[in-house]
């Protein structure tokens, strides 16, 4: 397990999800409602630029490594994942969207290791459209987390709406996803 810079902002990452997640188990005597929205929608934010900023640190200082591509997509998820669960929690996302986006990065993960254990990765590397999807999915969980509103913008009502088109593009590129992988799916398997 190589300790590079990347690979120590993908861990922060995974640190910050417990400390993200105690801040709504924090009495509302201990921390106000305005506190906890503030200080989750901060750390939300940092990893979320964490995740930028490793992809970006490993590829510029050429310190990439098989860990650190295994790591950070499971780091993002787990962020993610807790994020949703939260959010669906306090009555601010709707399960069934959360169900739909935890659901297709289960699915998406699960071919994505099945296409390497038979050598197709390549074929379904991360396209634009998961890229805009991420960007729509974090912006929509930074806004529900805020859950105020800014310079008058009702961040619940933009919030929700985005978190609908990120659940709406997460199901199209695991479509797109799944017809990339389909003639590895389909072909018959070897009788060995």
């Amino acid at each position: 397990m190589p300790f590079n810079i990347p690979n120590l902002f993908t861990w922060l990452r995974i640190i910050l999800i417990p400390v993200f997640v105690a801040v709504f188990y924090l009495s509302d005597q201990s921390l106000s409602p305005h506190l906890k929205n503030l200080i989750s929608t901060s750390v939300f934010l940092l990893a979320a630029l964490t995740d930028w900023l490793d992809g970006y640190l490993a590829r510029k200082l050429d310190q990439t490594s098989a860990f650190g591509a295994f790591l950070d997509p499971v780091a993002d998820k787990l962020m993610v994942a807790a994020a949703l669960i939260i959010l669906v929690k306090l009555g601010r996302a709707d399960a069934i969207i959360s169900f739909i986006i935890i659901g297709r990065e289960i699915t998406i993960s699960a071919l994505r290791e099945w296409m390497a254990k038979v050598g197709a990765s390549k074929n379904i590397a991360v396209s634009m459209l998961g890229k805009v999807k991420t960007t729509l999915q974090m912006l929509a969980v930074l806004l529900l987390l805020f859950h105020e509103r800014i310079l008058g913008l009702d961040c619940q009502t933009i919030g929700a709406v985005l978190l609908y088109v990120a659940a709406l593009l997460t199901l199209w590129s695991m479509g797109y996803y799944l017809m990339l992988a389909m003639p590895q799916l389909t072909k018959p398997k070897n009788p060995n």
